[in-house]
This record gives C-alpha cells, structure tokens and sequence, in this order.
C-alpha cells in the first residue's frame, strides 16, 4: 500500500494529475503500477487503477489478472470498478474512501446515480441507434470458432 501512497504523491507533486497511485502485486512482486495521469495526457481515462492495469497486463503477456492483488490508494471509481472487474484481479485493497475523496474534490456520486436512470433519462442522454447490420459483429463473433471468450 505504500506503493500506491507513494505513486498517488508522486503523480500529484509532478503536475500528472488527481492524487490516486495503484499498483498490482502477484507472487510478492509488483507487476504494475499506475497514477493518476489524466492532467498529463489529456485522458480522461487515465486514471492510477486503468494505468496500473494496462502496466501489468503487459508485464504478465495477459489480459487478465488472475493471482495478481491490486493495492490502491484510494476505493474505485465507477470506471475503475468496471476495468478492475474485467481484469479480475483476486482481491483488491483500497486506502481512502469514496467519501474522503469527494470531500477532497473528486466526487463521483453523481455517476452511481446516472447508472440507475434510463439510459435516455440520463444527463447525456443515451439513444438507441440500430441500423440493418447493428447485431452483425454480434453474430459472427458467435459463429466465430477460434475464438477467445473472456
């Protein structure tokens, strides 16, 4: 956790972004690490956990983190959560909370809320939009026999 800590300083002391450092540990090593770099790269995507992830994916040649714990400064975000969950790490262990980090500014309540309304209730609404070949990636990646499901 004094990893994470330490990466949360770090990315913050040098303009990177918000104050959140990550990092992924498997077999007492660590295989990734991540902060928060949104400011840096102009991404809003860029955030420690999403960093860390795609730092030790490409350390372990994996797509998943399976045996792997994730150490993070802060508890998720709603877009973390969701990365960590496709990642499946084993555990995750977190330092601050969600409520710490609204008082400190960085108050993601209002999306748990946007996920709850209808997607064209939404304050960006969300429109259904098919064409003819809509469900067509859909079907032949069920037909597709090499495929890797994950």
């Amino acid at each position: 956790m004094s990893a994470a800590i330490a990466l949360a300083q770090y990315g913050m002391q040098h303009g990177q972004g918000g104050p959140f450092g990550c990092v992924i540990v498997k077999d007492g090593r660590i295989v990734g690490k991540g902060y928060n770099s949104v400011l840096s790269t102009n991404d809003p995507t860029a955030h420690a956990e999403v960093m860390a992830i795609r730092d030790a994916c490409k350390s372990l040649g994996s797509f998943q983190l399976t045996g792997c714990d994730l150490y993070t400064s802060c508890e998720p975000c709603p877009m973390c959560l969701g990365a960590i969950y496709w990642a499946r790490p084993d555990r995750v262990f977190y330092a601050c909370t969600k409520e710490e980090a609204a008082e400190a500014g960085f108050d993601d309540a209002f999306i748990y809320k946007e996920l709850d309304r209808a997607p064209t209730e939404r304050k960006i609404p969300f429109i259904p939009l098919r064409i003819e070949a809509s469900d067509k990636p859909f079907q032949d990646w069920k037909e597709k026999e090499n495929r890797t499901n994950y």
